[in-house]
């Protein structure tokens, strides 16, 4: 099967297509044919290894696993022999370990039905993003009449996380440049802050939750934008050392909520079947659409990669097959 794979850490000169033998699956793994594969932040972490942290879990040395990429839509080929939620022939959404390949391993507990009405395209680049953006709305609590500021509101998982909000009966706020306002109002922002000109601390508005998926701006900041009982969720960020990266912010964050009436918490987003459900049922009712910038061929990967890290993205872009 041809796989876009990694033997080294580095840029995408690191990238090579290549021709791998067929995987198979295990007793509780599903074998899917990629039709699609998203690309993210995530994608450029685990290709450069940096924060080096997370080489702790993908490989000291080099990448554990070859092939790049998480996020897929597809069709099952192939089912273990314990699996019982799907079977051959059915459309699916989920992660692996290597989705930018022609075919891909794929635990059961990380697998759902495609949401019907979709591309292939759409439904790629839902699991990962939309998955964490469920999760930083469920930590954070939040609830009809709440007003939220969202900080990266136009990117991957802030597209998703503004729709959420909106969902929940929130009032949205989004942070994002002005070429991009047009788009996180789209999604239902009542208001965008458009971090180019102004900084989120220049009004008098006040948050009862922030979802800070940019990572650029001190806690301090954060905090003083913040209802007294107000919940920061850090969810992301690109700063940092090359050894911990953003992380240092949310261990900041954990610390210094033990000292303030104000909830400050740190999101580690986890990939499961049942957040994946969730957003089919919600693209299903019409309260969540995948933003698709656009789209690349398997060879064209190490473009949407590149492009994707230039900071250049519009919601999300996917690898189609």
């Amino acid at each position: 099967m041809h796989a876009l794979t990694q033997r080294r850490y580095g840029g995408t000169e690191t990238l090579v297509l290549d021709d791998l033998p067929t995987p198979s699956a295990g007793p509780r793994e599903v074998l899917v044919r990629v039709r699609a594969a998203g690309v993210d932040r995530g994608t450029w972490h685990l290709m450069t290894g940096q924060p080096y942290a997370t080489r702790l879990a993908f490989g000291l040395r080099r990448p554990k696993h070859p092939v790049l990429g998480r996020d897929l839509a597809g069709v099952v080929e192939q089912v273990g022999s314990e699996v019982t939620t799907v079977t051959v022939g059915e459309e699916v959404i989920g992660t692996a370990n290597g989705s930018f390949a022609e075919l891909a391993v794929v635990p059961e507990t990380r697998l759902a039905r495609k949401p019907a009405g979709l591309s292939f395209a759409e439904a790629a680049v839902l699991p990962v993003s939309g998955g964490t953006a469920l999760q930083a709305l469920r930590l954070a609590r939040v609830g009809p009449g709440d007003r939220v500021l969202v900080i990266g509101a136009s990117g991957g998982v802030g597209s998703y996380a503004v729709q959420v909000a909106v969902a929940l009966g929130a009032e949205v706020t989004g942070v994002a440049s002005g070429a991009k306002a047009d788009l996180v109002r789209s999604l239902g922002a009542t208001h965008v802050v458009d971090h180019t000109h102004e900084e989120i601390d220049q009004t008098d508005r006040r948050y009862h939750v922030i979802i800070d998926l940019a990572g650029l701006r001190p806690l301090s900041l954060l905090r003083r934008c913040l209802a007294p009982d107000g919940t920061l969720v850090v969810a992301g960020g690109e700063g940092g050392d090359r050894w911990l990266g953003g992380t240092h912010r949310q261990l900041g964050a954990l610390a210094l909520s033990a000292f303030t009436r104000q909830r400050l918490t740190a999101l580690l987003s986890k990939e499961r079947a049942a957040d994946f459900a969730e957003l089919s049922a919600m693209v299903e009712r019409g309260t969540l659409r995948p933003t698709l910038e656009r789209t690349y061929s398997l060879d064209e990967a190490p473009k949407a990669i590149e492009h994707l890290a230039a900071g250049h993205v519009r919601g999300k872009v996917a690898v189609v097959l």
